[in-house]
């Protein structure tokens, strides 16, 4: 899945790491969703973390930085939809998601995107229901491996018994 992820978004990933938003940054390098980013958004991440995370100086920012960047798909915007909204920096990831194809934009800021589904068909979601999407998505993944490592391992002598293997691996699975 193509997102695109608001920078209040990483604000809260670096405040809490209780939260949905900390979750999401945390599983980048399982590349179980493809974040979109483009030189604007990188250098607005860097101006609002930098300004407003206390309590980690500006290497641990820049590693963090650094991070999202190598398992972020890097896109050149060509046509600005400029202005779309009230707040440039809400058009900016507009234009990048259009740009980049993405199916959703990650943000808390739901209201200020609501007219973007209807007219371009890019989903508007909060933290925690992706994170609930991707939790989702692992458990599927994890309970499939499970079900080929036993495939692997020993032949089925019928369907009957395959599926029969299938239900007990789902309901036993503690993904």
């Amino acid at each position: 899945m193509r997102i695109v992820i608001d920078t209040n978004v990483l604000v809260a990933a670096l405040r809490s790491r209780k939260g949905a938003s900390f979750q999401i940054i945390s599983i980048l390098p399982e590349r179980l969703y493809q974040p979109m980013l483009s030189v604007p958004l990188v250098l607005e991440y860097e101006d609002v973390l930098k300004r407003e995370i206390h309590g980690l100086d500006t290497r641990d920012i820049d590693a963090i930085l650094n991070m999202v960047a190598k398992y972020s798909k890097h896109v050149k915007i060509y046509y600005l939809w400029r202005p779309f909204f009230q707040d440039a920096k809400d058009d900016m990831l507009l234009e990048l998601a259009l740009a980049g194809q993405a199916e959703a934009i990650i943000t808390f800021n739901v209201k200020d995107f609501k007219q973007v589904k209807s007219k371009f068909g890019i989903d508007i979601i909060q933290p925690r229901y992706f994170w609930q999407t991707i939790k989702n998505k692992r458990k599927n993944e994890s309970v499939f491996f499970r079900i080929t490592k036993l495939s692997k391992k020993r032949r089925f002598k019928s369907s009957a018994e395959r599926r029969c293997i299938v239900k007990s691996v789902v309901r036993n699975c503690n993904c």
